[in-house]
């Protein structure tokens, strides 16, 4: 089986769309970079938030078969970025999270005719729990079988950053021993449940052992990236339309260094955060046409500094929960370098 080891171990679119034109780009980097793609649901229009319609991802695979892309499996993706090997030009690795039913149904049969690899990251109490609309034991290893990547996605897809780091790493060793008993042998790669993480959240996966781990954070993987914060392109019903798809998957990495606040679990006092990275490489040619976005607010001010250095000042507080900015800028071709962030309130 792939990706295993032995036990003991919407509308931001138009936005993006309408940034600055004709401004002075960095040229696009090929060959260094993959886009991750994150589905949950398929055809199961009660959950439009995490579901994706048929004919929404019958476009995707279309797209992805039709349009000069190369989809790898996502453990390949993983080795080449650690071992800083080149990529194929247009790679992109296809994630399914939770294990729901109408992967086995819907998405696996699809996704399987058009020769498409693909990962699936397992929550185990539902499926030890038999829950309705879940997927069941045997299913799961049959698609392991068949060549599926199966990933760790926790036993109770609880709010990580919210736990202690005794129950997360509680919850790490639990999942991993029923895949250990069910599948023969544990996952390397990790998901977090909902995308949110922290760094003690971030170490606490680390040391359980995983190759990698994976985020909610819009962007694009990289040798350059954290491989405990990999991001990933979160597709449901809203952002499933294909214009957003094609733009997602021609994205490239925005590269960058040291950003400030390391860590994306907001705190008293921290909050808005104030972002800041430097840019780095030829992409500082394009820093004109930089552009920000945070969710359910206005456009944060972006501030310029010398040797690349960016500052983002958000209009707001975020809420509690989940909040994102989003920074993109032109790379010529029709391409966008994007770098995403996810923070969390408790």
């Amino acid at each position: 089986m792939r990706a295993m080891r032995r036990p003991a171990r919407g509308r931001a679119v138009a936005l993006f769309l309408a940034a600055v034109a004709g401004a002075e780009v960095a040229p696009a980097a090929a060959g260094d970079s993959a886009v991750v793609l994150a589905y949950h649901r398929f055809g199961e229009t009660a959950y439009p938030s995490t579901n994706i319609r048929l004919a929404q991802f019958d476009a995707h695979i279309e797209t992805l078969v039709r349009g000069g892309y190369k989809v790898l499996p996502l453990p390949e993706i993983v080795a080449a970025i650690r071992e800083r090997r080149a990529l194929p030009e247009r790679a992109v690795a296809i994630t399914i999270d939770d294990a729901f039913l109408s992967v086995y149904a819907e998405a696996w049969p699809r996704l399987e005719r058009a020769g498409l690899p693909f990962s699936l990251f397992v929550v185990t109490d539902p499926i030890d729990r038999g829950y309705r609309g879940h997927m069941r034991w045997d299913q799961i290893r049959r698609m392991a079988r068949a060549g599926v990547t199966i990933g760790n996605h926790t036993a109770s897809h609880l709010h990580m950053a919210d736990a202690d780091p005794a129950r997360n790493a509680g919850e790490i060793a639990r999942s991993n021993a029923r895949f250990a008993a069910e599948l023969g042998a544990s996952p390397r790669l990790f998901a977090y449940p909902y995308g949110e993480y922290s760094l003690a959240v971030r170490r606490t996966v680390e040391e359980a052992g995983f190759d990698a781990a994976f985020g909610q954070q819009s962007g694009v993987v990289s040798a350059a990236a954290d491989r405990y914060a990999l991001p990933r392109f979160a597709l449901n019903e809203a952002h499933g339309a294909l214009d957003r798809f094609r733009l997602a998957i021609d994205t490239l990495p925005l590269p960058m260094r040291d950003l400030s606040p390391a860590d994306p679990l907001l705190r008293p006092g921290g909050n808005p955060p104030l972002l800041a990275f430097t840019v780095t490489g030829p992409a500082r040619r394009g820093l004109r046409a930089l552009a920000c976005y945070a969710s359910g607010q206005p456009k944060p001010a972006i501030e310029r500094a010398a040797g690349g250095r960016v500052i983002v000042r958000l209009a707001q507080a975020f809420p509690a929960g989940r909040s994102r900015v989003n920074c993109t800028m032109p790379a010529g071709g029709g391409r966008w370098r994007w770098l995403g962030f996810q923070f969390y309130l408790p």
